[in-house]
């Protein structure tokens, strides 16, 4: 305590003002000098038995900084009613809850990190394998047909890796925050004419139906390119679902609190089970005959929610699987 300047200074000034007036006092008279040393021995003490205790009291908050500044865990700092202290007690708690949200957010971000590194290591693992053995096959077969074949087959697997990585550097943008989505007005019909453009041909070869129910001059605000290919995940996802002769149907609903865009397909619809993961990335369904890599979904559903957005997934009471997009005015 009394290494502290301010403390010795006071100190000795208190010591000096006593000796003056005690000896002012022993001037005057002895019960007036012996009075003035008493007074001021009282004073002497409760001031150093005051400023011991907020001292101990700052080496407590300085003890828990650093505690929290180390990470600890279970910290508990304990309320003060003194007037500077109990201001330094409300800035610490305020800074720890800070530092453990950060702490909390880190965490959460590296687990994530690993995870879908394990998740991507696990998705280009398959391919890879696939076309080394290819390749191998090749080094052997001497047959030109066979080895066309074989070519193609390697494209096919090249071009799944290609979009593979390339879904992925989306979502890794998304979440690291770095796309800067524009904010235009979109009108709907717009939307979902360029979003169907890409699969036209396919539709046309697999005898699906597409039937548009969009009002005129019905409008959102957003990014129409990446709205535009969220669009083209539901789009293609409905297409597997129906796969030959089937039908899909886009519709658009507005009123004075959303607009809503739903993709209706006729086919099998979800399984129960799968319902509540549709959007996690690399979750592919509990069935034998679930295709892809599990990311469409939930890139599309990145790109919705980061504007403004929310999209859910059901089961069609009349058969088949429906999405719904709301935009909130």
């Amino acid at each position: 305590m009394f290494r502290n300047k301010e403390i010795k200074q006071v100190s000795i000034l208190f010591f000096m003002i006593t000796c003056i007036f005690a000896t002012a006092g022993f001037m005057v008279c002895m019960t007036a000098g012996i009075l003035e040393l008493v007074s001021a021995g009282i004073l002497g003490i409760v001031f150093y038995v005051f400023t011991k205790a907020r001292y101990k009291r700052i080496a407590q908050l300085s003890e828990q900084i650093d505690m929290v500044l180390h990470d600890a865990e279970h910290l508990c700092i304990s309320e003060s009613e003194e007037g500077e202290l109990c201001i330094l007690q409300s800035e610490i708690v305020k800074m720890t809850l800070r530092i453990r949200e950060q702490n909390r957010a880190l965490r959460n971000e590296k687990k994530h990190l690993a995870d879908s590194l394990a998740d991507i290591s696990h998705q280009l693992r398959t391919p890879l394998t696939s076309v080394n053995i290819i390749l191998s096959l090749l080094e052997k077969n001497t047959d030109k047909k066979e080895q066309k074949a074989l070519i193609r087959e390697a494209g096919e697997l090249f071009e799944q890796m290609d979009f593979l990585l390339v879904s992925l550097l989306k979502l890794s943008r998304l979440d690291a925050g770095i796309v800067v989505f524009k904010k235009e007005r979109i009108d709907i019909s717009n939307l979902i004419s360029v979003s169907l453009r890409p699969f036209l041909i396919p539709m046309e070869l697999h005898h699906i139906q597409i039937q548009t129910k969009i009002p005129e001059k019905i409008e959102i605000s957003g990014d129409f390119r990446w709205l535009s290919e969220a669009f083209q995940n539901i789009v293609k996802n409905c297409m597997e679902s129906v796969g030959d002769n089937g039908k899909i149907k886009i519709a658009c609903e507005d009123n004075p609190l959303f607009t809503e865009i739903t993709f209706h397909d006729d086919g099998a619809g979800f399984e129960e089970e799968d319902l509540p993961h549709l959007f996690e990335r690399f979750y592919r369904g509990k069935g034998e005959d679930a295709t892809g890599y599990g990311i469409g979904l939930a890139l599309c559903r990145t790109i919705i929610m980061q504007q403004g957005g929310t999209i859910l997934a059901k089961n069609h009471s009349q058969g088949g699987a429906v999405f719904s997009v709301r935009f909130i005015k």
